[in-house]
């Protein structure tokens, strides 16, 4: 057996095991003391069956259609045509080449890991010096999902009775500031690692198609691109909104439970119950947190706090906290600002990092871009003052 299988082995009986059922015991005794048992596994069950219903599938919606949308812009050019304005902006703010707008543009319409396209294509590494590559995946998850993001937080205008547009604005904003932030700390440290090879890379003369200047369309007349385009980043929302459901329904159920109180009548069972731990925290990080990023309720602390792990989970937080008046127009733009600059990034950071053969330097990307989200939510709540 080769060692790398080996290892990926261990002991059928280990230390891992026992701590692994010590931590389980821990948690579930904690909130079946405060809940009850029976009252817990029912919460659990309720909150992630309503979550299920009435946000993934809510969520879901806006991803195809947005999908859609983001395609047909793609398609016909409209996404090439913001590549070619933003490229000449890029080296002053990042200190990355021109073709690294690409990056921001696919993330944007998808997800973190559609930076790693850059990295495996030869026609646009080929700009790129070996210094700049691992600072791709600090650009890359600063926009991730952020017209998802986006388009999800406008469509809480009805249910907050106010139009959230600005706030959205400001929120992307924000996480413009906070990308240039992370992006230059990892260029200031990748620079120190490579000081002695930070030369160009060897350009691939067989690339044949310069993505900066040109773009790919599908085949077939413009009725059968438009609805080929339709239909595919319909698809692509499909499967993103299929694809956060575990992390909505494990990740937002326990850090509800955690967040919100006994209803009414007390601890029955009922959806959305919980034992307010978080908002503990909040309150006694609340001299800090008030005026960073400006949060009504120590209950908002659970939205960047799920947005490390899943900013798909955090989403299905953001109904719940509006019903509840837990939450204005205000943390929709800091909201809006954190859950894109840090939309899952401890979560794809490692496995990022692994792809572009950077492993090593994992811990430099998070303490960038945790710094680079700190910066994102500051700077939406101070524009919102100024501009709200």
């Amino acid at each position: 057996m080769s060692k790398e299988n080996n290892n990926l082995r261990k002991k059928a009986v280990s230390l891992e095991g026992f701590i692994c059922i010590f931590v389980i015991g821990i948690v579930f005794y904690g909130l079946a003391h405060k809940m009850g048992g029976i009252n817990m596994i029912n919460t659990l069950i309720k909150t992630a069956h309503d979550l299920l219903i009435n946000t993934v599938f809510f969520i879901m919606g806006v991803a195809v259609l947005a999908g859609a949308f983001a395609a047909v812009l793609s398609e016909f050019g409209v996404i090439a045509m913001i590549n070619k304005f933003l490229s000449p902006l890029m080296r002053p703010l990042y200190k990355l080449p021109g073709a690294a707008a690409i990056g921001i543009l696919t993330t944007y319409i998808s997800d973190n890991p559609a930076i790693l396209s850059l990295s495996t294509d030869k026609g646009i590494r080929k700009y790129f010096k070996n210094y700049q590559l691992p600072a791709l995946t600090n650009l890359g998850t600063s926009f991730g999902m952020g017209f998802i993001v986006s388009a999800f937080m406008i469509a809480q205008s009805t249910l907050l009775n106010k139009s959230l547009v600005i706030p959205v604005i400001i929120g992307n904003v924000g996480a413009f500031i906070g990308s240039i932030v992370s992006v230059n700390l990892m260029i200031h440290f990748t620079k120190k690692i490579f000081k002695n090879t930070n030369v160009e890379l060897e350009e691939d003369n067989s690339a044949d198609l310069d993505k900066i200047n040109y773009r790919e369309i599908r085949e077939g007349n413009a009725v059968e691109r438009l609805l080929d385009a339709l239909l595919e980043g319909g698809k692509m929302g499909v499967k993103m909104g299929l694809d956060i459901i575990p992390g909505v329904l494990i990740i937002c159920s326990l850090v509800l439970m955690l967040t919100n109180g006994p209803g009414p009548n007390g601890y029955t069972g009922s959806a959305y119950e919980g034992i307010e731990i978080l908002p503990y925290i909040g309150a006694k990080l609340n001299f800090i947190l008030k005026p960073l990023f400006g949060f009504t309720s120590a209950k908002a602390i659970a939205f960047p706090i799920t947005s490390l792990g899943a900013v798909g989970a955090a989403l299905g937080l953001v109904p719940q906290f509006i019903k509840e008046g837990a939450i204005t127009a205000r943390e929709i733009a800091v909201f809006t600002s954190m859950g894109m600059t840090w939309s899952g990034y401890l979560s794809t950071h490692v496995a990022m990092m692994d792809s572009l053969g950077y492993r090593k330097l994992t811990g430099k990307a998070i303490l960038s871009h945790t710094i680079g989200g700190l910066v994102a939510g500051i700077s939406a709540n101070i524009i919102y003052s100024l501009v709200m």
